[in-house]
């Protein structure tokens, strides 16, 4: 039976769905964007910051679960720029070290409240 997991340290859903659900051992988390969740509002700066700031969000959601972000096996990053996919990818790095999770990258037209980047991650428990 899945559960949701749910966490202060993180924003809130701005929307209907859970910041991730856990299904037997893997967590799936749902897009983070560069959110303070203190404030709601976007970390100051660009593509990296806004990076870094869904990767803290992402790694808060898997503490919450008992596990941790350098434990994900796959992560999706969705950017509005992939111009902007070097800034991203520096950042990127700090996080992951070898076996580095699968990830695919993509170009999207839009975020929700005009995001940079938005990244989702399926972490093992």
């Amino acid at each position: 039976m899945p559960t949701s997991v749910s966490t202060p340290d993180a924003p809130a859903a701005i929307g209907p769905y859970s910041q991730a659900v856990r299904q037997g051992d893997l967590l799936w988390c749902s897009g983070q964007l560069g959110l303070v969740p203190a404030t709601g509002q976007f970390v100051a700066g660009g593509t990296a910051e806004q990076t870094e700031q869904a990767l803290r969000n992402l790694d808060a959601i898997a503490r919450e679960a008992g596990t941790a972000l350098n434990k994900a096996l796959r992560l999706t990053v969705y950017l509005v720029d992939l111009g902007e996919f070097a800034a991203m990818n520096a950042v990127y790095a700090r996080w992951f070290e070898a076996p580095f999770p699968a990830r695919a990258t993509v170009q999207v037209t839009a975020l929700p409240k005009g995001g940079r980047v938005e990244i989702d991650a399926v972490i093992a428990l």
